[in-house]
């Protein structure tokens, strides 16, 4: 925790806006600790401003944390969608993107992802993936399809608290499906990938 202290530290600090919508998460919205957070919003930032995306894909917005990130990335003209399957949220996430210069960016889809995506008829640059860790390989398999060729996909969460390394006969689903997904995509020649300690775990993907 100092360690990443002294990180959060010696990176960019948090636009007023998100360290707003940080704090009302913790203290209104369950598992606060399924947002992105500082160190992890900045590292999201720097990808889309490196990439400069025309169209993002987000899958599992929360309380829109990270889609603000991912959107600072944006071109005027661009657009990102972003998919979550809580419907209470929805007002919430409206509400906080009206509090950053993005909004007129971000199109908001409440649904299950797995149904949503098929109905996008979009060429995507870059895709968060952060959704149910259960529908990771299926969420993989509709997306690719969509991302142009050296396009980038980041899938969160698949260090899933250190319980990769005894998922073997797991019976938590999570774990299980995270675990498959992780040893599916090591072998999966369609793409490069590279896991980075980031917090849960985040692995890049990118479509050859």
């Amino acid at each position: 925790m100092e360690l990443e202290d002294y990180i959060t530290l010696h990176s960019d600090p948090e636009p007023d806006y998100l360290a707003r919508i940080n704090r009302h998460t913790h203290l209104r919205v369950l598992n606060p600790r399924m947002l992105s957070g500082h160190l992890q919003g900045r590292v999201l930032a720097m990808f889309s401003k490196m990439m400069q995306p025309s169209r993002i894909l987000e899958i599992g917005t929360f309380t829109g944390y990270s889609a603000l990130c991912l959107a600072e990335g944006l071109p005027a003209a661009g657009l990102l969608h972003t998919i979550e399957a809580d419907d209470e949220l929805e007002e919430l996430i409206l509400s906080n993107f009206d509090l950053s210069p993005y909004a007129d960016r971000l199109r908001l889809h409440i649904g299950d992802a797995c149904e949503v995506i098929p109905m996008l008829n979009d060429t995507f640059d870059l895709v968060f993936m952060d959704g149910d860790k259960r529908e990771y390989r299926e969420y993989l398999e509709l997306v690719l399809p969509m991302l142009r060729k050296g396009g980038i996909i980041l899938a969160d969460n698949t260090l899933w608290d250190g319980k990769v390394l005894q998922s073997a006969g797991s019976k938590d689903p999570q774990t299980a499906a995270i675990s498959a997904f992780n040893n599916r995509l090591t072998n999966d020649t369609r793409v490069e990938k590279v896991m980075l300690p980031l917090r849960d775990g985040l692995t890049l993907i990118r479509k050859l």
